[in-house]
């Protein structure tokens, strides 16, 4: 079974690749954003924004949109499909002890996790902000010189298969598949 984690910065192209790869393994596609927006627009309303990244709603959210996708995932994992999750796994890449918990719960439910990195230059990744004008990067472009340089673009700490985000698709799985045993 396989669970693949795809992470990057806003605008890599995270949610492409992974209905790429979803397709490829006949895996069922468990992106955070589509599965826990509805709720979380509720929250950001309550709360008075609707910026992920500001604190007043990623502090009451971020813990309970994890889960939605953890949960979601295991389910499936249990039912023998295989999963792709996508979500910036922000602290699950910077802390080896966050990314094990992650890899432990989805192993359990009979998973082989691996966590995908997709890299970007910093210029191209706020030309890719501007491109989309998603009104939630409003707060990333307001600095972008600050935003694209503040640990964003670091990559993962723990064990991780590099994706080159400015290659085409295809390459990219390319990339992922070559490099899972």
């Amino acid at each position: 079974m396989d669970a693949l984690l795809i992470t990057g910065p806003p605008a890599s192209g995270k949610s492409t690749l992974a209905r790429a790869a979803a397709s490829r393994l006949r895996a069922a596609l468990l992106d955070q954003d589509v599965l826990t927006s509805a709720l979380t627009a509720v929250i950001g309303d309550l709360v008075g924004t609707h910026d992920l990244d500001d604190p007043r709603l990623a502090s009451v959210t971020r813990d309970a949109r994890y889960d939605a996708v953890l949960a979601t995932a295991e389910d499936n994992l249990r039912a023998g499909l295989p999963v792709v999750l996508v979500a910036p796994f922000t602290a699950e890449r910077a802390d080896p002890a966050a990314w094990d918990k992650v890899r432990d719960r989805l192993t359990a439910a009979g998973g082989r996790p691996a966590l995908v990195w997709l890299w970007l230059p910093a210029d191209e990744l706020v030309r890719r902000l501007r491109s989309r004008g998603a009104a939630r990067d409003g707060g990333k472009l307001a600095d972008p010189a600050t935003f694209a340089t503040d640990g964003l673009l670091r990559p993962p700490v723990v064990e991780h298969i590099v994706v080159d985000a400015t290659a085409d698709t295809e390459q990219q799985l390319d990339d992922i598949f070559s490099a899972r045993p």
